[in-house]
């Protein structure tokens, strides 16, 4: 019996164990907390012309959702959210030469919702887009 409830007690010492180890590696990823954080911010500032499910209006926004040019052009992606964006751009094969103007937003603000968009819709970014990154990029 003493060996049974030893078993147990080191059974239930595991669990325990793993489900704290396993909250809290989840509370603490600082991708998943800064991609929480853009989706507000994307509520706030970009979902009246990008829409809800990020795939802009055709022929005036360009799609966020599995958007070539957010992966691939990362530094003029994030320079078009700091500064705003004029100009012609090719998103997934299409011409667009809509303004979008400065939101405003801080550069943690700009990386929060950097990692939102290129981890939403089909888009996966794994190299996070830091604060520190968005302050260095220059008009």
């Amino acid at each position: 019996m003493k060996l049974f409830i030893t078993y147990f007690l080191a059974i239930i010492s595991l669990f325990i164990l793993n489900s704290n180890t396993y909250t809290y590696s989840c509370q603490t990823d600082p991708l998943k907390e800064s991609i929480a954080r853009g989706s507000e911010i994307y509520t706030d500032f970009c979902v009246s012309c990008h829409l809800p499910s990020g795939e802009g209006v055709a022929n005036i926004y360009p799609p966020l959702a599995k958007s070539d040019f957010l992966i691939q052009k990362r530094e003029e992606s994030i320079r078009g959210i700091k500064y705003g964006q004029e100009g012609e751009i090719i998103v997934n094969g299409k011409t667009y030469n809509s303004n979008m103007a400065a939101l405003g937003l801080s550069d943690d603000e700009v990386a929060d919702v950097m990692n939102y968009i290129t981890n939403s819709w089909g888009n996966k970014n794994n190299k996070i887009v830091t604060e520190e990154e968005v302050s260095r990029i220059k008009k």
